[in-house]
């Protein structure tokens, strides 16, 4: 009777994991992550305040960094709760309904992102390929219309997830390998047939992120031709350096992303620290890194900032 009793108990919550090996330096490794956080929320906060402040930032280019700087918000607040919880109270435990709940918005965020991305790189094709009707195409009502478009798409293919993860029976080891639920974590441990998930969440991936990806990857290459194009060398240098922060993201966002689907799904014997460290780059280092590379590569966003600054040191 104990035994049951035990085996509903563990099966009712999930356990989250720190770095593996190193549970005694935790509280040590807390204050880079602190330090991260802060940095990142501070850092695209900026970055939403000067474009909606500044009426000169309000062009496609900025509004999109703008969507892209919420989505980033939205991934940190997502994932702060149970990562601090365990590094600075070594709080593992998380019930069923909010690892389904973290996992739904973090997977829809990160979706997000990569249609964030796609709508970033449709922006530097247009600009450098088609630049007479750069204003006419990219209008404020359709921004807004492609926007609301890639977020009811993130939406929608993430929905489902948490209901089939769900109808699963938990009787097996109830230890997460990251500090936060990942829809391809959880169902491991489902003691029941879980193809049917593991064929959805591979459909997902190549229709959002495969797609987002192919033509991000097809946009730059109109891009490079069309700037190759181009007799002088100066402005062919100009054309492709306002692409260098958008690279950047892309391949902060990507690499660390698909690094770690591919070892969830084919790299069982792969290191349990590998797949920790790269989790936590797929998550943290993006919003992190995003605000610091456009403030430096944006000339407009730099003044519009340095403005911002001066404005607040004369008034104090």
């Amino acid at each position: 009777m104990s035994a049951v009793n035990d085996t509903k108990i563990n099966s009712a919550v999930f356990l989250l994991t720190g770095i593996p090996g190193q549970e005694d330096v935790h509280l040590w490794v807390s204050i880079p992550f602190c330090l991260m956080y802060v940095i990142s929320i501070v850092g695209n906060s900026v970055i939403l305040f000067i474009i909606k402040t500044d009426p000169s930032l309000h062009e496609p280019m900025y509004i999109f960094l703008s969507m892209l700087a919420i989505t980033d918000l939205g991934i940190l607040i997502s994932t702060m709760p149970t990562i601090l919880g365990i590094y600075l109270f070594n709080s593992r435990e998380i019930s069923f309904e909010a690892c389904f709940a973290q996992l739904f918005f973090i997977h829809s965020l990160q979706l997000n992102e990569s249609s964030m991305l796609l709508l970033m790189a449709f922006d530097r094709f247009i600009a450098i390929c088609n630049p007479l009707r750069y204003s006419s195409i990219l209008t404020l009502q359709t921004i807004d219309n492609m926007g609301l478009v890639f977020v009811l798409r993130s939406l929608t293919v993430i929905f489902p997830l948490p209901f089939l993860l769900k109808r699963f029976r938990y009787c097996q080891t109830n230890v997460l390998s990251h500090s936060y639920c990942l829809h391809q974590e959880v169902m491991k441990l489902a003691c029941s047939d879980i193809s049917v998930n593991s064929i959805y969440g591979l459909f997902i991936t190549l229709l959002t992120v495969g797609l987002d990806s192919l033509f991000i990857f097809l946009s730059y290459v109109m891009i490079l031709k069309t700037a190759l194009s181009i007799a002088s060398n100066a402005e062919c240098l100009r054309a492709l350096n306002t692409c260098v922060s958008h690279l950047c993201a892309v391949l902060l966002f990507y690499t660390p992303m698909i690094g770690l689907s591919v070892i969830h799904r084919f790299g069982k014997g792969s290191s349990p620290l590998l797949q920790t460290v790269l989790g936590y780059i797929s998550l943290m280092v993006p919003p992190l890194i995003n605000p610091i590379v456009y403030s430096m590569k944006s000339r407009h966003l730099r003044a519009g900032i340095i403005r911002a600054f001066v404005k607040c040191r004369v008034s104090s």
